[in-house]
């Protein structure tokens, strides 16, 4: 009997944690467990029958973790230790099968876990891994894959329409890892996943697995609304772990965690078990306790809330001035190096009286400490009234933190950002600090765009991204910013442009793309900061005709004048493309606003 068949009458109990029971099996404290399928194959099969003993019907490989970012091998090593594990799962039901003697139908789903990912990961490479995983699944002649602990839909949607080319019948199980609050780690919220992988025609069951304990999971079920077409899977954790003696303990609660799960299975679960510290023990005691209760199935389904409801939303005023069709303008302030506000503030309020639109500052550019941008813009947006948008760059922050910050920066009433990567650590203090790289500006966008539909959608964040144009591939950049676009990016701003050539890139870009430029203006002040940028700054392109236009023995107010000129002749090239401008002023030099901005200027300003 095919599982999807078997569950349309009855309930079924899965195993429990392949990975902390080895630990405490083999008294191996840490051990990634994936290993042993080459090392130690015995106690894995071993595990494997404990667990249909205690009356599992469904076992998982033991390759939840089994991919190169975690192992740390190359891929024939990978392919091995993959096909190792479907043969230890293969045997170990045989042997089970033959044991008992009974007629009771189990089944074997390959494990994949979460591929971990950083800053640099691509997601092609990420894709390719997958596939090769589903491959080995697939050709090994398993009942389907449980695709555990995703955060998210990203990968496995992508996956499906592949796996299901290559042998339609495979069974497909997604469930997704939450907090006590319910949200998984991309910020999505379990019952927004779960009716989104209600609606994927190729998944066949969905549901929530570790994260929490199973009183905290009964909370969250209760306030989740059930896909009638998914078969349901729920998994949550024995509870909480301690660190004792270096090692992460699970309290033995079998009795405590079989009565919640009782009151889960009344929710009309179909697929029921257990995931981190849950032993054959806890799967025994789950079975005698559920195994003649019966199976509610069609469930009740519950009215959906919120989730559905969308207010009226806030239009954004920095969003307002775009559609207008005048030119907007944005200047960048440095953020200070210590707790002396003062000048900054000052230039703050001349930019006020200059009639900029919008201040930016930049979020610990070059990798070096600077008072907290979002910080910074929420001190300037209090005491000018002027609306600002601070940079958030993926360095210095877990994912974690950033929520947090995000979170604290829309309270305070900011509601504009520029998602960036960030530069990294300078190399003289890569050995006594550490870059936080748990995420690329894409990513982020990503994480954003999932945090206004969860939690902003009456009045929204409005991001925007960089914009290279002077990478050496255009249409890789032009690329990179469709998939910032689909992420939820509406604008970008660019590198400083000092050339047609560099203007003419900005345009075959706004051929292609329909999004907003604020297209980057940087006066240079002098021989020397003009020698500096062309010299010293990858991604700048200062042409030798720029830089001789100083010279060394110029004061400051002439050179000041020729680079005013210079912005006021690149806006003019500009301004049949840009949306608007982005002023980068060298030493935050606001005076300069006044010369760039003069009233005979020939580019069509709002004023």
């Amino acid at each position: 009997m095919k599982l999807r068949d078997y569950l349309k009458k009855y309930r079924l109990i899965p195993d429990g944690s392949m990975g902390t029971y080895y630990c405490e099996l083999t008294n191996k404290p840490g051990a990634i467990s994936e290993y042993a399928n080459e090392s130690d194959p015995d106690s894995i099969k071993q595990i494997h029958k404990e667990y249909l003993e205690a009356g599992a019907s469904l076992i998982r490989t033991n390759t939840f973790a089994a991919n190169r970012a975690v192992l740390q091998f190359d891929e024939v090593k990978q392919k091995n230790l993959l096909r190792a594990a479907c043969h230890i799962a293969k045997n170990a039901l045989e042997e089970a099968n033959l044991a008992f003697a009974d007629k009771t139908e189990r089944w074997i789903l390959g494990d994949i876990g979460p591929i971990p990912e950083d800053g640099d990961t691509r997601e092609e490479d990420v894709l390719s891994e997958y596939k090769l995983m589903c491959d080995i699944f697939i050709e090994e002649g398993l009942e389907g894959i449980h695709f555990e602990t995703f955060s998210s839909l990203h990968y496995i949607e992508k996956l499906l329409p592949y796996i299901k080319s290559k042998r339609a019948d495979m069974f497909i199980l997604a469930s997704f890892s939450v907090n006590k609050n319910g949200y998984t780690d991309a910020g999505i919220s379990a019952s927004r996943l779960l009716t989104a992988a209600g609606q994927i025609k190729d998944i066949d069951a969905c549901g929530l697995n570790c994260g929490v304990g199973s009183g905290h999971m009964y909370k969250i079920l209760n306030n989740v609304v059930f896909s009638e077409d998914k078969y349901l899977y729920v998994a949550p954790n024995a509870g909480y772990p301690e660190q004792m003696q270096n090692r992460m303990v699970f309290m033995d609660n079998a009795e405590y965690f079989s009565d919640n799960m009782e009151l889960i299975a009344d929710l009309g679960v179909d697929m029921i078990g257990g995931c981190c510290g849950t032993t054959p023990a806890y799967i025994k005691a789950l079975n005698l306790r559920i195994k003649d209760k019966e199976h509610i199935r069609p469930r009740k389904i519950k009215t959906a809330m919120a989730e559905g409801m969308h207010k009226p939303q806030k239009e954004n005023e920095f969003y307002q001035l775009f559609e207008s069709g005048k030119k907007v303008i944005a200047v960048e302030l440095d953020p200070p190096y210590d707790a002396d506000i003062d000048r900054v503030m000052e230039c703050a309020h001349s930019l006020k009286n200059s009639g900029v639109d919008l201040i930016t500052f930049a979020d610990s550019p070059m990798g070096r400490s600077r008072v907290d941008s979002i910080l910074m813009s929420i001190k300037i947006a209090n005491e000018t009234g002027l609306k600002v948008m601070p940079h958030i760059c993926c360095r210095d922050r877990n994912m974690i933190s950033i929520r947090s910050s995000l979170l604290g920066a829309y309270i305070h009433g900011i509601r504009n950002l520029l998602i960036v990567t960030g530069d990294p650590v300078p190399s003289a203090n890569r050995g006594k600090t550490t870059a936080v790289f748990d995420y690329n500006s894409l990513q982020l966008m990503d994480f954003v765009k999932e945090m206004n539909l969860e939690h902003f959608a009456s009045e929204p964040f409005y991001f925007g991204g960089a914009l290279n144009h002077g990478r050496g591939n255009l249409d890789r950049e032009i690329e990179r910013m469709q998939k910032k676009m689909a992420a939820g990016a509406t604008y970008f701003l660019t590198q400083p442009i000092y050339s047609a050539e560099d203007a003419a890139r900005i345009k075959k870009i706004k051929e292609k793309l329909d999004t907003k430029i604020l297209c980057g203006i940087m006066p240079l002040v002098s021989y020397r900061n003009a020698c500096f940028i062309k010299n010293e700054f990858t991604g700048i392109h200062v042409p030798e005709e720029i830089v001789n236009r100083y010279s060394p023995d110029m004061s400051k107010e002439e050179a000041e004048l020729v680079g005013a000129e210079i912005a006021r002749e690149m806006m003019e090239l500009l301004d049949p493309i840009a949306d608007g401008y982005y002023f980068m002023l060298p030493f935050n030099r606001v005076s300069l606003m006044d010369k760039i901005l003069i009233q005979d200027s020939k580019v069509k300003l709002r004023y």
